[in-house]
Formats: C-alpha cells, structure tokens, sequence
C-alpha cells in the first residue's frame, strides 16, 4: 500500500460568505476533541504524530511564537494526517517535548550533555524557533564540556619527580609497557594487562580530585602500580613475574586487584597535613598473610632493606618510631613458581 493512501492533505475551513465578521485561525480537519470550558479555538486539543512518538497539545500553544508550527497551523502550509486522525510531522520525537515546553513557557531546562543540546538544536532551527535557537547555542558556548579526570602521561624521570613533589594530594601511579618484555607472555597476561589498565580508569573517575593519577608508558616495567603520599613513595605493587612452562621461560602478569584498592586507600591517609599519627601507620604497615601468589617486603628509606621474605614483617619491630614508619616502602612483588609442578625456584 503506497503512502499517499494512507495520507490524504486537509484542506482549511473557509469563512461563510454571509460573515462579515473576520474567521479565526482556521484548524486542520483532524478528529480532535475540544477542551471542556475552553473559549473559542486557540484552545482545541492537537494530536500529532511526531517520528511515531505521540503528543497531544493545543493550537494556543502551537501558534504562540512565529515558526513553522505556526505557518503549519494557521493556514499557512498544509498539514497531514493518517486515517485515525493523527497530524503527521516527519521528525524525531525525542526532543518535540522540549519544543513544545519552550512554546508554552518560553524558556525550557536544556538536556544533558553536549551532543543532546546539539540534537536540540537541529530541532530548533529546523522549526525556526529562534529563541530556543539562541539558548542553545549559549549554552553550548558557555558550557563547553570538560573532561572528568585528566591523567598526565609522564615522558621522563624528572617529569615525573617534578609532579609528584609539586602535588600535595595522594599520588598513584601506574607504568605499563608491554614491549620491556623478552620473553613471550602466558595465555592470561594480556586480558590481566587490559584488566590493570581498566582499574587504573575505574580508580581516576572514583577518586578524582582527591588523587593524582600518573600513567608511564616508558618505564623499565611492564606492570607496576606505585602509591605516593606527601612526596613521598609509599608502596609499590609490581603485576609482573617470569615463570617456567615447558622448559622455557615466560612472563607472567597478575591482577592483584585487592592489593591495589587496598594501597590506593592507605595513599589517602596522607590526603591531610600533617601525616597520618603513628598508629595509622602501624595498622597498615602489619604483616599480611600469605597472599596466592605474592610476596611482600619492606624497605627502610635509607637504603637498608627490612627483611624481605614474604611476609613483610621486617625492617622494625612494633617499637619503631614514627619516623622509621614513614620512611618504609612496602613492596608486593609475585612470587616465582614453576608452571608444571608449582615450587618455588629459589632465587
């Protein structure tokens, strides 16, 4: 069945000839309903199909400002209609609301985000609505879209130690470099790589302006998270590791990703000045159980490592001064383990 069956064009009422009185806006002959107590025809009810989505409103606010609603609906332009009445508009509904809101009320709340005001806009001038024409492009203007978070890439050392004795907030920083690798990766090192990434953009959206976030892309690491407080490295969380498959050697990158949140929450302990007291420090500096495949250790600031087997609880004893605490570095490295028989290879 062709269109032009299902459309047929309405043609507008004439004014008696014995009228000397002048005809009011002339309505389309659609099969409307008048609104009960409503004077005269600026208030007769309007159905319109608008790209399949329906709208009821009335010729009052259709021909309330000058645009192509209101040539279309005062006589100016022929209109259509399907066979249940509905006026016919070949347009997107998704945004004929906001039209009629600003017909009614002359101003409307502009949608979020910049690419549905921009939709709007095309509605707008395709209406020749002026005004919501001129509001939207001052919004646009004035509100250009800003991004959530801006992660640096840093490009050298001295980069890097410039932003994070400059910043005064938490500082994470991840260094991912796929080609420091010499050997070829097991199965599972790629989706764990694309897993840290993904954490890493998780964590700059959860904790935006709280932390600074630093990606490196030229470090000697292929994966390695490291956690700054107050200029200060506080820990460090390396995903890599060389396992043996098949007589050959492999690399290997884990997705700690407990570990990882809980370093990130410890950095924000040095969000405020001064540091955080020295019972702070001890309950996050304790030993940790065995975690599956990682090893932790402690490394005192002045170079003198605090013992360094796995469970982290070297380098000083429950009497160590606050100091002595704040100069620690706590290191998570994985473990090395043979594929085929899981021992340990000793190093």
């Amino acid at each position: 069945m062709s269109g032009d069956s299902c459309l047929h064009r309405l043609h507008h009422a004439q004014a008696g000839s014995t009228s000397a009185a002048p005809a009011p806006l002339a309505c389309p002959k659609t099969k409307t309903c008048s609104y009960r107590g409503a004077v005269g025809l600026g208030n007769k009810y309007v159905r319109l199909n608008v790209g399949g989505t329906l709208f009821y409103t009335t010729l009052q606010v259709l021909t309330r400002q000058n645009s192509m609603l209101k040539a279309m609906f005062s006589g100016k332009q022929e209109v259509f209609t399907d066979r249940e009445g509905w006026i016919l508009i070949d347009r997107s509904g998704k945004h004929f609301g906001s039209i009629l809101g600003y017909l009614r009320e002359g101003t409307v709340t502009l949608p979020k985000g910049r690419q549905a005001v921009l939709e709007l806009l095309a509605e707008a001038k395709y209406y020749l609505i002026q005004g919501l024409v001129e509001l939207c492009q001052n919004s646009l203007q004035d509100n250009k879209e800003q991004a959530l978070c801006v992660i640096p890439v840093v490009t050298s050392i001295k980069e890097e130690e410039r932003l994070i004795q400059a910043c005064t907030k938490p500082v994470v920083k991840l260094v991912y470099n796929r080609s420091n690798n010499k050997y070829s990766y097991t199965s599972n090192s790629d989706d764990n790589l694309l897993k840290n990434i993904e954490l890493f953009d998780r964590l700059s959206l959860s904790y935006n302006g709280r932390v600074l976030f630093i990606k490196d892309v030229i470090g000697d690491e292929i994966c390695c998270w490291s956690f700054y407080g107050q200029g200060r490295k506080l820990a460090e969380v390396c995903c890599t590791s060389i396992v043996y498959a098949t007589e050959k050697k492999q690399t290997k990158v884990e997705f700690p990703e407990a570990r990882i949140y809980e370093e990130t929450l410890n950095a924000l302990l040095y969000e405020t000045v001064p540091a955080p007291d020295n019972s702070l420090l001890e309950a996050t500096r304790r030993s940790h159980a065995h975690c599956g495949s990682h090893s932790e250790e402690e490394e005192g600031g002045g170079g003198g490592g605090g013992g360094g087997g796995g469970g982290g609880g070297g380098g000083g004893g429950p009497g160590a001064t606050g100091a002595e605490l704040r100069e620690r570095v706590r290191r998570i490295h994985v473990k090395r383990y043979s594929t085929y028989d899981d021992r340990p290879l000793g190093h």
